[in-house]
C-alpha cells in the first residue's frame, strides 16, 4: 500500500493518463493521501467523481478538505454506499474493487 501522492499521479490526473487503470490508481492515491483533499477544485472534482462512478473508494482514514468539511473513511461509511469497497465491487467488479483496495 502506497499513500504518498507522485508527480506522476500528478501527471496522470491533469493531463491523463495513458490507461483507464493508471487514471484511476493515481486518483485512487490521491484520495488515499489525503492531502489532495486541499488541492485546487480540480483535484476534489475528479475524486468525487471517481468515488460516484464507483472506480474509486474513499480512503482508510477520513481527513478535511479546503473547506473544512469532513471527508470519511470507507469504514465511516455503511456497507453498499457510495465510497465503499462493495459499492466498486458491484460497479466495477471483484477485480477491480480489489486492485483500488490494494492501493
Amino acid at each position: 500500500m502506497n499513500e504518498l501522492l507522485t508527480l506522476e499521479d500528478i501527471d496522470n490526473i491533469e493531463d491523463g493518463a495513458e490507461t483507464e487503470l493508471e487514471y484511476y490508481e493515481s486518483i485512487q492515491r490521491a484520495i488515499n493521501s489525503g492531502s489532495a483533499w486541499s488541492m485546487q477544485g480540480s483535484y476534489g472534482r475528479s475524486m468525487f467523481d471517481a468515488i460516484q462512478g464507483g472506480y474509486c473508494m474513499l480512503g482508510k482514514r477520513s481527513f478535511k478538505d479546503y473547506y473544512g468539511n469532513f471527508i470519511p473513511s470507507r469504514d465511516d461509511i455503511c456497507w453498499g454506499e457510495r465510497g465503499s469497497y462493495d459499492y466498486v465491487k458491484k460497479l466495477q467488479g471483484q477485480e477491480w474493487a480489489d486492485m483500488m483496495g490494494d492501493i
